[in-house]
């Protein structure tokens, strides 16, 4: 009980969908028609990618790309570097992922070369790139999953939806970052030595090539919207349990849950007819409004859940839940899980990640939020 109790403390998201769910429950209560209600395909589909991507990181998939950083001189370039990772990574093993990748290394670097001062700004940046980087694909982040399987928009036409977003936030990452560095942008990295990567084993390799196979399966299950995908899920089930069960081990249960939640929280309250009704009038036409205020409270992903069965616009809403991390630490996953790794090697500085979070974070929302604005009245 006191493990539980400890893991419902740790992790603010998941207390709050829980509670969510029972207070909904209470509210509306359940029927037989809850459990189908529940969408079972994105839980499954998120599943599939949570364990091959963790697979990714065991086994260090990424080193030949990180091994590349050793031959950066300028800390400009280095942080260019880590930043077009994130960006570019996220759109396919997820914001959160990329930044449990990247994060960790940034942090190793910068103290390798006595450059401490410019971590906060920088992982602030990889923050910023995760989710704006993310924001492209249907599979880059977990709402836009939840919401590309629910709407049955074609990929290419969300790939179009997304692609002004997605340029002119590259474009903005570039000017933040030389701003950071105007005062001198040949400052050096001050890495002497090189830094120690962990080696491939060849003994590995044969699994390697399971992770990229089981990985291309997954996608194309996500953008075919294959009726086929319990199937899909049970074979990479089988297949990491014969050959890395520990994966299944260490896969985040924790997300999943939280959205199981959610679902249930969603479902709960959309039979209510009162509560109902007041969502539809309130969300349908605000979806953009909406969404990044009420993924200050929730998260943008719970609120994509709840918000879904009242949008009239998929656009609005999608803009918004791909701006909400922008404006606080709570608006997005990414964030908090980029605090956390933070916090692990500099325990105790919450505030000053904060800190520098929103002036950096708010300054870049308030630079995207006009121009998505006109974008959606364009398109209205």
């Amino acid at each position: 009980m006191s493990r539980i109790a400890a893991l419902f403390k740790k992790d603010l998201m998941l207390s709050v969908s829980l509670a969510a769910a029972i207070i909904s429950l209470f509210i509306t209560p359940p029927d037989r028609g809850l459990l189908s209600s529940i969408n079972w395909k994105t839980l499954a589909t998120l599943f599939m990618l949570l364990t091959v991507l963790e697979g990714f990181k065991k086994e260090n998939i990424f080193v030949p790309v990180l091994k590349k950083t050793g031959k950066i001189s300028k800390i400009k370039n280095l942080t260019i570097f880590f930043v077009a990772a994130v960006f570019f990574s996220s759109m396919f093993v997820t914001n959160d992922v990329s930044l449990i990748i990247f994060v960790p290394l940034t942090i190793i670097l910068f103290r390798a070369g006595g450059k401490e001062k410019y971590i906060l700004p920088v992982l602030t940046l990889e923050n910023i790139a995760a989710i704006r980087g993310s924001l492209l694909t249907p599979f880059g982040s977990p709402q836009n999953l939840f919401l590309f399987t629910q709407s049955g928009i074609k990929v290419s036409s969300f790939l179009l939806m997304m692609l002004p977003l997605w340029i002119f936030s590259a474009i903005l990452l570039y000017t933040f970052i030389l701003c950071l560095y105007k005062k001198d942008l040949s400052e050096s990295t001050g890495i002497s030595t090189q830094t120690d990567f962990p080696e491939l084993s060849p003994e590995r390799k044969p699994v390697r090539i399971l992770y990229g196979v089981l990985f291309a399966i997954v996608i194309a299950t996500i953008v075919t919207r294959t009726k086929f995908w319990p199937a899909v899920t049970i074979l990479i089930l089988i297949c990491l349990l014969i050959f890395d069960r520990k994966v299944l081990v260490q896969t985040d249960y924790v997300l999943l849950l939280t959205f199981l939640c959610f679902f249930i929280f969603s479902a709960s309250i959309c039979k209510n007819p009162v509560i109902y009704d007041f969502l539809k009038k309130t969300v349908s036409g605000h979806e953009y409004a909406c969404s990044i205020t009420i993924s200050q409270i929730i998260s943008n992903v719970p609120a994509s859940i709840v918000l879904w069965p009242f949008t009239t616009n998929l656009r609005a809403l999608l803009y918004g839940l791909d701006s909400a991390g922008l404006c606080s630490i709570i608006g997005s996953l990414a964030s908090v899980i980029n605090m956390r790794l933070y916090l692990k090697e500099y325990p105790g500085k919450s505030l000053e990640f904060i800190k520098i979070f929103q002036i950096i974070s708010l300054a870049f929302f308030a630079l995207v939020f006009i121009p998505q604005l006109m974008l959606l009245k364009f398109f209205d």
